[in-house]
């Protein structure tokens, strides 16, 4: 399990979990929109890494630059490199 400290966002953590493929297997948000963000975390399960970065990169909420789907991307990012 790869914990990330995010910023700029609701959530005040994001733990995710890649299998050897580099492929989603869990997701977990602390704290944040609860039902929105567990949603997310089921939608990605099993995508690749590069293909959540391909939908959800980028994606801001309320002006900040930045968003808990865009920071879930450096989750995922700094889980693969941690490997």
């Amino acid at each position: 399990m790869y914990n990330y400290i995010p910023e700029r966002v609701c959530s005040r953590a994001i733990q995710v979990e890649l299998d050897a493929n580099d492929r989603v297997k869990s997701v977990n948000f602390i704290g944040g929109c609860d039902g929105n963000l567990k949603a997310i975390g089921k939608l990605v399960k099993g995508m690749s890494v590069d293909e959540v970065a391909e939908v959800l990169e980028g994606n801001d909420c309320k002006g900040r630059g930045t968003s808990c789907a865009d920071q879930l991307v450096k989750a995922l990012r700094g889980a693969q490199a941690a490997k």
